[in-house]
């Protein structure tokens, strides 16, 4: 019976947890169908199913999590006409978010087939390249039939580019491993075992206390979107030579200019966020290092300006991404901010809208806070944040006087400039959330 296997999901994510089920067993399902939604480390995702035919197994129930490659469903397909072949439908499109490739994307990616049972391994990979459509030809090869001498030997079973990609550089030849997975497929871990057979195993780690000793403590497994975070800031923290430089802002006119702009156009709100993420984007045309990611000993610095901004949600926090953002205006910025942070809290974001970033802005005021020291996000150069607004004594124009006041506050890397840019990015900023006229010089 063909076996659909959970695809590489892109991202280098390597399992996912089922959320729940689209199909019942006995449902007809056809070509592109979503049939399960499961959820990353990153996002919740549809996987539609590459071929048409009647469900005849679920794999795992809600709530467990898979492996990539692992068997997801069992479908007998409408092109399954002798026993140990199968007729490919044309590939399924990648989930949302996802790269995808054909099943014969290269002939070491094909379909495999598990040897002697009757059964074909279905799944794709994460390439860019398109799939080829096999609806004109049939491949036909018996399962049981063996290799023969002279005949190439079968290309290894390999579902995962990141699991060549970990053997290309590890210098391993796959065909001389053998699979622990569904059909004899190869793992990440077989590679990986294989990696550490030849270099030895690490260095034993410090032992770690079970809870029963610790009477009263409840132990909370990091998964999903909150493993995938803690993973990110540590690397950050790690790797980054931080450094923050923060202001206090005059933001009356700032709120007063929100309020005219809503007033204008009640149906095309624009939020706090939206004014602070345009004065960062005309400030990164004034100060690109800060836009970017440092590799080895090179600063890259791209064109565009792909605006990350964090949001929080029940699964925690993520930073969803709005990409070409320095093309927008300013109220389809707001909107696209507002899309995005609805999205991200229904769980509904594909892993590519949280990828890619170059500078992030935060609104840490919505938590009450006046500031806070972010951690910047791997790997970008720099994050702006913005502390909540509240009333208080300010001197103008000579005179004591309550006004608006909030907190900027810039952290950035020190590797790619001096506190020269990022103190001058800031007061750009802060110049424009004081006076936000002084910006229309600037669009």
């Amino acid at each position: 019976m063909p076996v659909f296997l959970l695809p590489d999901l892109g991202e280098g994510l390597t399992e996912a947890a089922i959320v729940t089920w689209l199909v019942e067993e006995g449902d007809t399902v056809a070509v592109d169908q979503p049939v399960v939604e499961v959820e990353t480390a990153k996002a919740a995702v549809e996987v539609p199913v590459p071929f048409a035919g009647v469900v005849t197994r679920r794999h795992g129930t809600p709530g467990a999590t898979l492996a990539v490659g692992s068997p997801l469903l069992e479908v007998q397909p409408a092109g399954f006409d002798e026993p140990g072949v199968v007729t490919p439908a044309p590939t399924a499109q990648a989930p949302r978010g996802s790269r995808q490739t054909g099943s014969e994307q290269s002939g070491s990616e094909q379909t495999g087939s598990e040897e002697g049972s009757g059964s074909v391994l279905i799944g794709y990979g994460t390439s860019a390249a398109p799939p080829r459509r096999a609806g004109r030809r049939r491949h036909r090869r018996p399962v049981s039939d063996p290799v023969t001498a002279g005949r190439p030997a079968a290309a290894p079973a390999v579902i995962s580019p990141i699991v060549r990609k970990l053997a290309r550089a590890g210098g391993l030849d796959l065909r001389e491993l053998t699979g622990s997975g569904f059909g004899g497929t190869i793992t990440r871990r077989d590679v990986e075992g294989a990696l550490t057979a030849r270099t030895g195993p690490p260095a034993p780690e410090p032992p770690v206390r079970d809870a029963p000793d610790e009477p009263g403590v409840r132990r909370v497994p990091l998964t999903g979107v909150r493993k995938a975070t803690a993973d990110k800031l540590s690397r950050s923290r790690r790797e980054i030579p931080e450094a923050t430089v923060w202001v206090d802002v005059d933001a009356t006119e700032l709120l007063a200019a929100r309020a005219s702009l809503t007033a204008a156009a009640p149906d095309r709100p624009v939020g706090l966020l939206a004014l602070l993420a345009r004065f960062a984007l005309l400030g990164l045309r004034r100060f690109p290092e800060l836009n970017g990611r440092v590799e080895g000993d090179e600063l890259v610095l791209p064109d565009a300006v792909h605006l990350g901004f964090a949001a929080q949600t029940d699964r925690g926090l993520v930073v969803p991404v709005v990409r070409d953002a320095h093309r927008l205006t300013t109220r389809d910025l707001s909107a696209a901010l507002a899309d995005r942070t609805a999205r991200a809290r229904a769980g509904r974001l594909a892993p590519a809208d949280l990828s890619g970033g170059t500078f992030t802005v935060n609104n840490h005021g919505v938590f009450g806070l006046d500031g806070a020291a972010a951690i910047i996000n791997h790997p970008e150069i720099a994050i702006l944040g913005i502390g909540r607004v509240v009333p208080r004594p300010w001197v103008v124009d000579g005179e004591l006087a309550v006004r608006s006041v909030a907190q900027l506050g810039l952290a950035f890397d020190h590797r790619a400039c001096d506190g020269g840019t990022a103190g001058g990015f800031l007061r750009f900023v802060a110049d424009c959330v004081e006076s936000p006229v002084r910006a229309l010089g600037d669009l």
